[in-house]
C-alpha cells in the first residue's frame, strides 16, 4: 500500500529533470500521474513508460501552461484517466530561455501558476494539496540579492509565490492546503546550466557557499515528501543551503 493509493496528481513540467523524478516518486506511492510537457512528447512518453513498467499509472499530456486551455487540459486528463484530482505539483518554471518575449518569465512563473491553480481547485476535494516549487534565490529575493542574470526569473517566481499565497483564504474554505518547497540551485537542471553559461562560475560559487548542492533526484525526494507531509497550509519547506540566505538577510 502506497501513501497515495487511489489518488490523482498533476505534475507540471514533468517530462524531464525534477518534475520527471517527482512524477515517478508519486506514482511509486500509488498516485495516477498526469505528466505534463510543453513540446517534447517523446520525453514525456518515456517518463510514462518508465512509470508503467514499474507498475504505476501515468498519462502524458501536452499543454502550454501560459494558456487557459493548457491548464484545463491537464485537469480534464486527471479526471478522465484517474477519476479526479487530489494533488497539484506546480513545478514548471522558466525565464532563462531566449526568444519567448520579455514578459515570458512573469507569464509562466506567476500568471500560469495562478491559472493552473484556479483550473485545478474546482476538481479538488477537501484534503487535497498544492505544492509550489521555487528556489531560495526567488524565495528570498526581497531581502537577499541574487545574480543579475537570474534576477528577472527570481522576481517572477517570487511574484508567483506571493500570488499563490494570496489564494490561501480561498483554498482554506475548500479544505485545500498549499505548501511551498524552496531549494538552492540544483545540480544538473536546465536553469543551472543556463545560468552558469550566462555567469561562468555561478554554480561553483553557490556550491562553495552552501557546502553542497542537491542533485535533481535528491530535491525531487523532498518535493514528493511534501505531498503527504503533516504540515500546515502555507508552510515553506527550505531544502539545502537556506542558512546562508537566512544569515544574509539578518
Amino acid at each position: 500500500m502506497g501513501a497515495l493509493d487511489g489518488k490523482a496528481a498533476i505534475v507540471t513540467g514533468s517530462s524531464r529533470g525534477i518534475g520527471a523524478e517527482v512524477a515517478q516518486l508519486l506514482a511509486a506511492e500509488g498516485a495516477g500521474v498526469v505528466v505534463n510537457y510543453r513540446q517534447k512528447a517523446p520525453r514525456a512518453n518515456k517518463v510514462v513508460a518508465g512509470i508503467e513498467a514499474a507498475g504505476g499509472r501515468a498519462v502524458a499530456v501536452g499543454a502550454d501552461l501560459t494558456s487557459t486551455e493548457g491548464a484545463q487540459a491537464l485537469v480534464d486528463a486527471a479526471k478522465e484517466n484517474f477519476g479526479g484530482l487530489d494533488l497539484l505539483v506546480l513545478n514548471a518554471s522558466g525565464g532563462m530561455e531566449t526568444g519567448l518575449g520579455e514578459d515570458y518569465a512573469m507569464r509562466l512563473n506567476r500568471d500560469a501558476q495562478v491559472n493552473m491553480l484556479k483550473a485545478a481547485v474546482d476538481a479538488m476535494p477537501a484534503g487535497s494539496r498544492v505544492v509550489f516549487v521555487t528556489s531560495h534565490q526567488a524565495h528570498f529575493i526581497n531581502t537577499v540579492p541574487t545574480m543579475p542574470e537570474y534576477e528577472p526569473v527570481a522576481r517572477s517566481k517570487r511574484a508567483g509565490e506571493d500570488a499563490l499565497r494570496a489564494e490561501l483564504p480561498a483554498l482554506e474554505e475548500k479544505g485545500i492546503s498549499l505548501v511551498v518547497v524552496s531549494g538552492d540551485m540544483i545540480e544538473g537542471t536546465v536553469t543551472a546550466t543556463l545560468l552558469d553559461r550566462a555567469a561562468p562560475g555561478a554554480i561553483e560559487a553557490r556550491r562553495e557557499a552552501a557546502g553542497k548542492l542537491y542533485s535533481v533526484k535528491e530535491f525531487a525526494v523532498e518535493i514528493a515528501k511534501m505531498a503527504t507531509a503533516d504540515v500546515p497550509s502555507g508552510h515553506t519547506e527550505l531544502v539545502g543551503g537556506a542558512e546562508w540566505f537566512e544569515q544574509a538577510q539578518a
